[in-house]
């Protein structure tokens, strides 16, 4: 009788306690945004596909309206997060530096220090197309005014490769747009160079593969160590696998990208973004196979952004540490 009456009082108090724990859940929720808008970049370019297919995942599976804006990229997500105009975001180390200094070309002197970071996504590299007609097989190959389109205006291409091919000895024309928009200009020959930052592979270089002949030109040895000697960047290699036209691995240089959020939001939102991404890497290669280095271990590469707390928390339940200057 002592054995039922303690198995019936078990029952009764793991019954509590389960109705306490979801209780406790929907509370969790009441801060929570009843929707969310991720800054991306432009279409034809990773960062959309990454940040609209992320978006939808987090959509999906916590059950709050969401999805991907089309933006300028790193350098205006930054601004859209730090205003609160847009709750999450992707941006690059490089000019993640610059906004958090108050050094952004968007708000020079403003100090965008209510931007926090996530989780790694991916190394973006820098490489450069051109159409194989035109001749141009190297850098040292572009002609002296060349039309050369740099991307969105303020986007991490924009801001970087420019001061990298003038520090090469290249001289040029700049223009920008869209990575779509681009493509269809180089394609119609109204531009003659492509230089590209983003993940790959780049939409409107497989799209440009199918269409039609191009050349996807790498950096010497010696213009490889010319830029990492002057820029904030790494050595990268774009496996041969990424590009039909590409017959061996490409030499080029790469910055770490990082998903971004306002340091505002509800640290348990945050949470289960972050355990959502960083549990489910399978789902996150779905969006975008560059997906692949989306993982914990790669937090390193951010040197930069404090952490969010949501974020913080996840990573140290899961064995993972934060630097303490990269705690709020």
């Amino acid at each position: 009788m002592r054995n039922a009456t303690s198995r019936i009082l078990a029952g009764t108090l793991a019954g509590s306690l389960l109705v306490a724990a979801s209780a406790s859940a929907q509370s969790d929720r009441s801060d929570w945004p009843d929707s969310f808008t991720v800054g991306t970049a432009s279409q034809g370019g990773t960062y959309f596909v990454y940040g609209s297919g992320w978006a939808n995942l987090i959509a999906d599976e916590l059950g709050v309206s969401g999805g991907g804006e089309v933006t300028g990229g790193p350098t205006q997500n930054m601004a859209l997060v730090h205003t609160g105009n847009v709750a999450l975001g992707l941006t690059t180390m490089g000019p993640a530096a610059e906004a958090l200094a108050g050094k952004s070309p968007l708000a020079p002197g403003v100090a965008m220090d209510n931007v926090c970071a996530l989780f790694p996504m991916y190394e973006t590299p820098f490489s450069i197309t051109a159409l194989e007609g035109s001749g141009i097989e190297s850098i040292s190959d572009i002609p002296d005014g060349a039309r050369i389109g740099f991307g969105p205006a303020a986007s991490t291409s924009d801001t970087y490769f420019p001061a990298m091919l003038e520090t090469l000895g290249v001289n040029f024309d700049r223009r920008n747009g869209g990575w779509s928009d681009l493509g269809g200009q180089l394609q119609d020959g109204l531009i003659d160079v492509i230089a590209f930052a983003a993940g790959i592979p780049i939409p409107a270089v497989s799209q440009l593969e199918v269409q039609t002949d191009v050349n996807i030109i790498e950096f010497t040895e010696e213009e490889q160590q010319t830029v990492l000697e002057n820029f904030p960047v790494s050595e990268f290699q774009i496996p041969a696998s990424t590009y039909q036209t590409l017959e061996e691995d490409a030499r080029a240089v790469s910055m770490w990208n990082f998903t971004i959020a306002g340091c505002d939001l509800p640290e348990s939102f945050i949470y289960e973004v972050t355990k959502l991404s960083m549990e489910n890497n399978d789902r996150m290669r779905d969006v975008h196979r560059s997906a692949a280095t989306s993982i914990p271990e790669n937090i390193k590469y951010n040197t930069v952004l404090p952490f969010h707390p949501g974020a913080v928390r996840w990573y140290e339940e899961n064995g993972y540490e934060i630097p303490e200057d990269l705690k709020l």
